[in-house]
């Protein structure tokens, strides 16, 4: 019998049962587009393996011997238990339990996470997140592993065994307390200031033009653009004092309050903070490069439908972040254009 089985065609079970079900060979061929002769042979052929009728011509049509009633419920079950394994599995976030973990720093966190919440307590009740520090862990083995589903953050050269997608993009302001009153800011005026930074890593001995490398993924670890600050003084003119590297933002607030200090930092937290503290936000003399945000993952769950559907999520919470036209000066709008036209198909690839 073990011999038989592993000779036996599967589609021989596909004809079985849509015999059964149609009690006739004409039908049963309609059904899985099958000629009526094909529907036969195939009949014959599963006859002679297991050595019984299965099914005997009636005027009523075709009627199974009692082995084939005995054996039609089992290859019913075993034919839906292959078509689900083969199939793409679905996802139903509304009644999903599955819990997430993606890796962000506090910066993306602050500007995203709000809308992402709203979105799973609408949409995915009881779904869970975990949101980790991305600058704490070896991101590329975390992601190896399995232990993050995904990683939000700039990353401009991706392993060949991951994949990413854009999410927004941002470039750099000034912010201070709003009882300081800088004006429109200049150069000069710029190179007078004391400035705080973020830097994820600190300031890191090992970081390469702002980004950190690890296991060969390169990430962004300085939270402003520093080589375009010092190509604006370049020439004799005294740049501005870095005073402070952090390593978050969440004490920029309070160093702003009580101090002389002004921070450079991405648009999107500049407005972020602004909404709660007492902070004014100024332009920078200079331009900055367009920062590219985007999600990675590892390119095994591409086509896993929770992963996609988180994706998805992740595009929709920062869709606010991918400003209209008024919020940024028009030299910026031309890089944002610029740096979008590759990046038109966001939705549906993230999605």
């Amino acid at each position: 019998m073990t011999t038989q089985f592993n000779r036996l065609d599967l589609n021989l079970l596909r004809v079985f049962d849509a015999v059964m079900e149609e009690r006739s060979v004409l039908r049963a061929g309609q059904r899985i587009c099958l000629s009526q002769s094909a529907v036969s042979h195939a009949l014959a052929r599963l006859r002679d393996m297991l050595g019984d009728e299965l099914f005997v011509r009636t005027a009523s049509g075709m009627q199974p011997t009692a082995r084939a009633l005995a054996m039609a419920p089992l290859i019913r079950e075993a034919w839906k238990s292959l078509e689900t394994a083969i199939g793409l599995p679905g996802f139903e976030p509304d009644t999903s339990a599955r819990r997430f973990t993606i890796a962000v720093s506090d910066f993306v966190t602050m500007v995203m996470a709000p809308d992402l919440v709203r979105l799973l307590t609408q949409e995915a009740p009881f779904v869970d997140l975990v949101i980790r520090p991305d600058c704490r862990i070896d991101l590329t083995e975390q992601i190896d592993l399995g232990l993050i589903d995904a990683a939000i953050g700039t990353f401009p050269d991706v392993p060949a065994r991951f994949r990413s997608n854009s999410l927004f993009a941002y470039d750099d302001v000034l912010i201070a307390h709003s009882s300081r009153k800088l004006g429109r800011l200049s150069l000069e005026a710029l190179s007078g200031l004391s400035i705080a930074v973020v830097s994820l890593h600190g300031k890191h001995e090992g970081l390469v033009n702002g980004f950190v490398s690890e296991r060969g993924l390169a990430r962004r670890s300085e939270m402003y653009d520093r080589t375009a600050l010092e190509q604006a003084f370049a020439g004799p003119q005294r740049g501005p004092r870095i005073a402070i590297f952090l390593s978050h933002c969440l004490a920029l607030p309070a160093l702003l309050e009580d101090t002389e200090l002004a921070a450079i930092v991405p648009r999107p937290l500049a407005r972020s903070l602004a909404r709660i503290h007492p902070l004014s936000t100024y332009e920078l003399p200079y331009n900055t490069s367009l920062v590219d945000v985007g999600v990675l993952w590892h390119e095994r769950n591409t086509n896993d439908a929770p992963q996609q559907w988180l994706r998805g999520m992740l595009g929709r919470a920062t869709g606010a972040l991918r400003a209209s036209p008024a919020r940024f000066p028009s030299s910026i709008m031309e890089r944002l254009s610029s740096s979008r036209s590759c990046q038109s198909h966001l939705r549906g690839v993230v999605a």
